[in-house]
C-alpha cells in the first residue's frame, strides 16, 4: 500500500468528519428550526445561566412572548417571595421577567446583550437596575466581562454596526478588554471602527461566516443546558404569598419575614449572606470603604452605550436606583455625600436625554429589610420596587422623546466631580 493511501485511511476520515461539521455549521437551514418551547423560555428566563447571557435564540423567542428583559448584575440573584419573577407569577401579571445579569455583569456587558436582542426591543419596554458599585474608578472588571463575553453577540452588532459614535466607542472598549483580542481578525476589524474606518471586504466576509457558524451552534446547544434550580425557587416562595394582592399586608409580610432572616446581626443583612460572607471579617471591615467614591469611572460611558442602544430601538425603560444598606455604609465609611453625588450625576445622564422613567430608591437605605445584604434588595424592597415596575409594565405610559447627547463619552464627563 502506497503511503498516500495509508495517509488517505489515517486523515480522510478526520477531514472528512471535518467539511461535513462545516456544512452542517454553515448550513442557512439550522434557522428554520428556531422553534423553542414554552418550559424552555420559561426556565431561561428565571436562570440568570451565563450560557443563556451569552446566547441568542432563546431570548429571542422569549421576548417576543411576553417575557421583558430585566437588565443588571448580581441583584436578580436574590430570589424571596418578593422578587419581582415571583409577583408575576404568583399575581398572574401580564408580564413575565427575563432576567438577565450575573455577578460582575456591568453596562458594557448589557449592551452586547442587547445586540442579540436589538429587534425584539423595538418599540417595547425594558427594566434596568443601575447598581452604584458598577461606577468604581476602574469599571467593568475585564476577567468578569471575559467570562460573560460572547463572540456571537459580537458578530451580531459587528454585522450591523454603521459607524456612529455609539459604534466607535463599543469597538474601543471592547478592544480595552483580553476578549476584544481574542480573534485577531475581529479585532482588526475593531481597530478600523474605532477609528471611524469600515472594516475591509475580507473582514466582512469573515464576520458574516463567523455569525452564522455561531448562531447555528446556538440554534442546536442553547436549549439543552438551562439550569432548572430558579424555577423551583420560585414555586416555593409563591406558596409563602397570600392569595390576593394587597401592599399593605405584603408590607407587613415582608417586614416579619425580613426580621426573622435577619436575626444574626445587627446590620438586617441576611443570616446566611452574614454567616458565610461577613462575621468572621467584619472586624476587619470597619471604615474599609473610606474615600470610595462612585462618582468618576469610564462605567458612565458603557452606560452611555445602554442609553443609546435604547434610544435607536426606541425602548421605554424603567430604570431603577437602589440605596445602599445605611448601617453597612456607615459602618464601613462609604461617604453618603458621594452617593448622593453619584444619584445626582446619573439621573442627570438620563433626564438630560429623556430617560425619565426613574424609581430613585437612594434614600431608603434606612429602611427597616429593605435590603437583604449591604448593595441587594430584598423583602421590603422588591416591594417597593413592583410599585415602580408593575404599572409601567401593565399600564400605557408616556413615550419617550430620547435625544442622545455624545458628550457622556467623553472622558470628561466620566471624570466630571458632579
Amino acid at each position: 500500500m502506497s503511503l498516500k493511501k495509508r495517509l488517505f485511511m489515517i486523515f480522510g476520515p478526520i477531514l472528512t468528519a471535518a467539511v461535513l461539521m462545516l456544512v452542517v455549521f454553515l448550513s442557512p437551514l439550522w434557522s428554520r428550526l428556531s422553534y423553542v418551547s414554552p418550559k424552555v423560555q420559561r426556565n431561561a428566563a428565571s436562570s440568570l445561566s451565563p450560557l443563556v447571557l451569552k446566547g441568542q435564540l432563546i431570548k429571542q423567542r422569549a421576548l417576543e412572548n411576553n417575557y421583558v428583559p430585566f437588565f443588571g448584575s448580581s441583584e436578580w440573584s436574590r430570589f424571596d417571595p418578593f422578587h419581582p419573577a415571583v409577583l408575576a407569577a404568583k399575581y398572574h401579571r401580564s408580564y413575565r421577567p427575563f432576567l438577565l445579569g450575573a455577578r460582575g455583569s456591568q453596562s458594557l456587558t448589557n449592551f452586547f446583550v442587547m445586540q442579540s436582542v436589538s429587534p425584539q426591543l423595538k418599540n417595547k419596554k425594558a427594566v434596568v437596575f443601575v447598581s452604584p458599585q458598577w461606577f468604581t474608578p476602574m469599571g467593568e472588571d475585564p476577567n468578569a466581562f471575559t467570562f460573560y463575553y460572547s463572540p456571537l453577540q459580537t458578530t451580531t452588532w459587528l454585522k450591523q454596526e454603521t459607524g456612529s459614535k455609539m459604534d466607535r466607542y463599543a469597538a474601543y472598549r471592547l478592544l480595552q478588554m483580553p476578549s476584544g483580542d481574542s480573534d485577531k481578525i475581529i479585532a482588526a476589524a475593531l481597530a478600523r471602527i474605532a477609528a471611524g474606518l469600515k472594516p475591509t471586504k475580507f473582514q466582512r466576509n469573515y464576520i458574516n461566516v463567523r455569525n452564522r457558524i455561531l448562531a447555528n451552534e446556538d440554534q442546536i446547544y442553547s436549549r439543552y443546558r438551562i439550569p432548572l434550580n430558579n424555577v423551583k425557587t420560585i414555586g416555593k416562595n409563591m406558596k409563602k404569598l397570600p392569595r390576593h394582592y394587597h401592599y399593605r399586608q405584603l408590607d407587613e409580610l415582608a417586614s416579619q419575614i425580613g426580621k426573622q432572616q435577619t436575626s444574626s446581626n445587627d446590620f438586617e443583612i441576611n443570616n446566611r449572606f452574614w454567616n458565610r460572607r461577613l462575621k468572621r471579617h467584619v472586624k476587619d471591615l470597619k471604615n474599609f470603604q473610606v474615600g470610595q467614591s462612585y462618582v468618576k469611572s469610564p462605567e458612565y460611558g458603557d452606560f452611555e452605550l445602554l442609553l443609546n442602544q435604547f434610544a435607536d430601538d426606541h425602548t421605554n425603560v424603567l430604570f431603577i436606583i437602589p440605596p445602599v444598606n445605611q448601617k453597612w455604609q456607615e459602618y464601613t465609611g462609604l461617604s453618603a455625600a458621594m452617593l448622593k453625588q453619584f444619584d445626582q450625576k446619573i439621573k442627570y445622564q438620563l433626564r438630560s436625554q429623556g430617560f425619565n422613567h426613574i424609581d430613585d430608591l437612594s434614600k431608603d437605605g434606612n429602611v427597616p429589610y429593605f435590603m437583604s445584604d449591604t448593595i441587594h434588595p430584598g423583602w421590603r424592597g422588591w416591594l417597593k420596587m413592583d410599585q415602580a415596575i408593575n404599572p409601567f409594565l401593565t399600564k400605557k405610559v408616556s413615550r419617550p422623546h430620547y435625544q442622545i447627547d455624545k458628550r457622556f463619552y467623553s472622558k470628561r464627563w466620566q471624570q466630571y466631580d458632579y
